[in-house]
């Protein structure tokens, strides 16, 4: 098999092969958790949440799930020999040259996802202060942006020379926090993540941009095995060592994407030029939980990076959904946004317009579901 049809079952099968390290390691993780006493914390001072006895280690058991079968990969690719490797997966051939040469990418990608893997791990446990979280990840968005080049509306450096980086370096730690911040009730950074990346994964499939494509299906194994723990009501939580890694995976995958081609008018994606929106468009519902949370807590005078109990999932529950409720319901409204951007490059500009004024009034009705029921006792459900 060669082409399209040949390359997705790698792509499926690294799902798969994610999925069986997250699934057992998640397990053994609940378990461990508990005998060591690596259980949920207050995190850095001034954190307000509801504790819980619950290990908070689950980021570890994601984390491998995509650093492993990354990290064999690209051993693979170097120390096997290319007939062997053509034997076992025919459609890989054509494109061994393209994976050595991106193997600096690779490797770059992995450091910084170990650095904020160890980064969340220590805050978990021991509440690191935001301004070294944030110097940590502008340092991990600096050196994929900088001397890797992932870059995001290079366009843009015609009229004002780096305003890409600026732009990329914008985007990774808007991401890398959202994602964060989402972490905030059981089931809901991993469900939406998992869904938003699955949404990827098609489009990189039908872009036949492949190393994207099964970087995002390990994501998505990895998520879906430890959501099996972490779902309403949860065993086990990411904590910031997991929520770190997979936004700031996220914004680095989508940033290599190519959503817009005009040079080609068959692109797989599309060749208008609002295909670039695609990003926005399947992460609308992570980023509105940031800019809002993050806009209540400026205005209270508290600094956005310290948690509290003000994210909109908690504004859902405070209005009379049940927590598991308010979980599904986003989980749903990001399915919703994720399959119209898709699609978003591809279409007329009236249909794309369509597309933007669904994407906008789902955030209405998330809006009207926050403040429609003003009588219910202010009691805010938490993790």
């Amino acid at each position: 098999m060669n082409g399209l049809s040949g390359m997705v079952i790698p792509v499926l099968g690294a799902m798969v092969v994610a999925s069986a390290i997250s699934l057992p390691l998640t397990w053994l993780l609940v378990r461990a958790g508990h005998k060591v006493g690596a259980l949920d914390s207050s995190g850095s001072e001034g954190h307000d949440k509801e504790l819980r006895p619950i290990p908070n280690i689950g980021g570890v058991a994601i984390f491998h799930a995509i650093a492993l079968p990354l990290l064999g990969g690209i051993l693979g690719v170097w120390l096997i020999d290319e007939a062997i490797l053509a034997t076992w997966i025919p459609a890989i051939e054509s494109h061994l040259p393209r994976i050595k040469e991106s193997t600096p990418t690779v490797i770059a990608m992995l450091s910084c996802m170990t650095a904020l893997h160890i980064m969340g791990l220590i805050d978990d446990r021991k509440g690191m202060g935001p301004l070294p979280k944030i110097v940590i990840q502008l340092a991990a968005a600096g050196v994929m942006t900088i001397f890797f080049e992932v870059r995001l509306l290079t366009m843009l450096d015609t009229y004002v020379p780096g305003a890409s980086i600026v732009v990329t370096l914008l985007w990774i730690v808007a991401m890398t926090n959202a994602i964060n911040f989402l972490d905030n009730m059981d089931g809901l950074a991993g469900g939406v993540a998992a869904i938003a990346g699955f949404m990827f994964m098609l489009a990189t499939i039908l872009n036949e941009q492949w190393f994207i494509a099964g970087t995002l299906a390990l994501m998505v194994g990895g998520l879906c095995g430890f959501l099996i723990f972490n779902f309403p009501p949860a065993k086990i939580f990411m904590g910031d060592g997991g929520s770190l890694v997979i936004g700031f995976l996220l914004a680095i995958l989508t940033a290599r994407t190519t959503f817009y081609d005009p040079t080609q008018t068959d692109f797989a994606l599309g060749s208008s030029w609002y295909g670039v929106f695609m990003p926005i468009v399947v992460l609308a519902i992570p980023l509105y939980d940031f800019l809002t949370v993050t806009t209540i807590r400026i205005r209270q005078g508290r600094s956005p990076l310290v948690g509290d109990q003000q994210h909109f999932s908690h504004r859902l529950v405070k209005r009379g959904l049940s927590k598991r409720g308010a979980v599904i319901i986003i989980w749903g409204f990001t399915a919703i946004t994720g399959i119209g951007g898709i699609a978003l490059g591809t279409l007329a500009p009236w249909q794309a317009v369509l597309v933007g004024v669904q994407t906008l009034l789902i955030l209405m009705v998330l809006i009207m579901l926050e403040h429609a029921s003003r009588k219910v006792p202010d009691q805010i459900g938490s993790k």
